[in-house]
């Protein structure tokens, strides 16, 4: 019986790729175009001039930087080589010499370079792999032969609080994964998916792997540059975060209340090519208005589910898609809800059962004995096996009389507002709750508007919910003042340490 098909050994085998299919990079605004057999066999001169500086299996090699084509290349050449790429979230980190060495790196790619840092810069080498002659392209040392249980790479996870997690992901689980969503999918000639979220999310560099291995392109961006991509490369399949849709929405309906639909869908063919079957969208729930919307428009907004510690559990696809869940199981997920109505999820072939590097106790809190994962997140299945997030365990305010407050669905009424681009609740252990608000805006908020509208919603809750204050913060949320993870999630406790002291105003706390 042959052994199963792995997309992570084809990845890492040279030659056989395709010379017609091709990938996209984008980088500062500038295209670079290559074939599979190209990006290939460039990532196989790369993963021979590690090999030569000394780098061997299993040696890691840190990448701090914004998705390009130098990302993809060394993501490849350190498949091809049996390297670990340890990806941290570009504009959130600054490593360390301290934690270069703690976190065991040989070598090291940083735009900019990382200052101090006593490894081996791998810049100049992924330039000459990039700038060769092709017929000047030294050949990949021997392809590893990898096993389920072996990894690649080393997901660092932005958190809400404290140092980054470090969570090693299995090939096995890499594998499945792509195989999985592959089955329901079918990715295929023809297809172009556009990848612009950051590739030390693990997840996005899946679909580079597939394109490679299924025979399809892909298009790889920054996030400010993929609307330019979408427009030069047109891709089938987008796959982005809630705020990415949302922002297209807003785009839109700029053409004003009299517009058709047939007007809304000419508008989205300018922004995002012709050629969309379907678009993805997970990692926040994304409001029912925003999927009703594109729906309406003739692009499908299909929503999953996932997590970094338990890769890709739920899909929605074409086909089968129940709006306002996230799809139904992959192939190989298993997953229950359990006393406290919180989902656990297990795999055949799991991410990991531990963290690599974390404080004492994360790895408890999250992974069970057996591998099972906590996932912290409150959820339900219909009778189809459909799943519904419901929100986080702990978007559950515990006031000081006791009762509890269902944050989400209270945050999403006030997300309604055109001028409100995000808000967390405060209030845990207080007499009433308390609204941080994100504004669109924030040279200019509609103050008094988003306040009438928080007073709107007041109406509909019970005396318990209630916002009894409201906080337009003067900068909105953002990845860059660490008031967003990577994925574009609040990080409330950050947000609430931020604003202490507004906060305390609210409540008649005095230093």
């Amino acid at each position: 019986m042959s052994a199963p098909f792995s997309v992570i050994n084809a990845v890492a085998a040279t030659g056989n790729k395709s010379r017609s299919h091709q990938v996209h990079l984008f980088q500062r605004g500038r295209q670079t175009k290559l074939t599979h057999a190209e990006l290939d066999a460039r990532a196989a001169d790369l993963a021979a001039r590690l090999h030569g500086a000394g780098l061997r299996r299993g040696d890691r090699i840190a990448v701090l930087a914004r998705n390009g084509p130098q990302w993809v290349l060394l993501d490849l050449a350190a498949i091809k080589g049996g390297f670990v790429t340890a990806g941290f979230e570009f504009g959130r980190m600054k490593l360390t010499p301290a934690q270069l060495q703690d976190y065991g790196i040989r070598a090291i790619y940083a735009e900019p370079a990382s200052e101090g840092a006593e490894v081996l810069d791998l810049r100049p080498l992924i330039a000459a792999s990039l700038e060769a002659p092709l017929a000047s392209l030294q050949p990949a040392p021997p392809a590893p032969d990898y096993q389920p249980s072996d990894t690649t790479t080393i997901k660092f996870t932005s958190g809400s609080t404290g140092q980054p997690k470090g969570l090693a992901a299995t090939v096995g689980s890499t594998d499945s994964s792509i195989d999985g969503v592959q089955t329901i999918l079918d990715h295929r000639d023809g297809d172009n998916l556009l990848v612009f979220l950051p590739l030390s999310l693990l997840q996005q560099r899946y679909w580079i792997y597939s394109a490679l291995a299924h025979g399809h392109d892909v298009t790889v961006a920054p996030f400010e540059f993929a609307l330019e991509a979408a427009q030069k490369t047109h891709p089938t399949v987008v796959m982005g975060v809630p705020g990415f849709y949302e922002s297209l929405k807003r785009q839109v309906e700029h053409l004003g209340p009299e517009a058709t639909e047939e007007a809304r869908r000419a508008e989205l063919r300018t922004l995002l090519g012709p050629r969309v079957r379907y678009m993805w969208t997970g990692s926040a729930p994304a409001h029912p208005d925003t999927l009703a919307f594109f729906d309406a428009a003739g692009f499908p907004l299909l929503e999953g589910y996932g997590m970094n510690e338990t890769c890709i559990v739920t899909k929605n696809c074409p086909g089968a898609h129940r709006r306002g869940s996230v799809g139904r199981l992959l192939p190989g997920v298993k997953a229950r809800i359990d006393a406290d109505g919180m989902l656990v999820v297990s795999r055949e072939q799991p991410v990991n059962t531990r963290y690599l590097f974390c404080a004492p106790g994360d790895s408890e809190r999250i992974f069970a004995p057996n591998g099972d994962v906590r996932t912290g997140d409150l959820a339900r299945f219909d009778e189809d096996g459909y799943l519904y997030i419901l929100g986080r365990a702990d978007d559950v305010v515990v006031l000081s009389n006791g009762k509890n407050v269902y944050s989400r669905p209270i945050v999403e009424r006030v997300k309604q507002h055109a001028g409100v681009a995000d808000c967390v609740l405060y209030g845990a252990g207080k007499p009433y709750i308390v609204a941080l608000v994100s504004p669109n805006d924030d040279q200019d908020p509609p103050r008094e508007a988003i306040a009438a509208h928080v007073k709107d919603i007041n109406k509909q809750l019970s005396a318990d919910e209630r916002i009894a204050k409201v906080i337009v913060v003067p900068q909105r949320f953002s990845i860059e003042n660490g008031l967003l993870t990577s994925q574009f999630k609040p990080k409330r406790n950050e947000i609430f340490r931020t604003y202490a002291r507004e906060i305390d105003e609210l409540y008649g706390v005095t230093a």
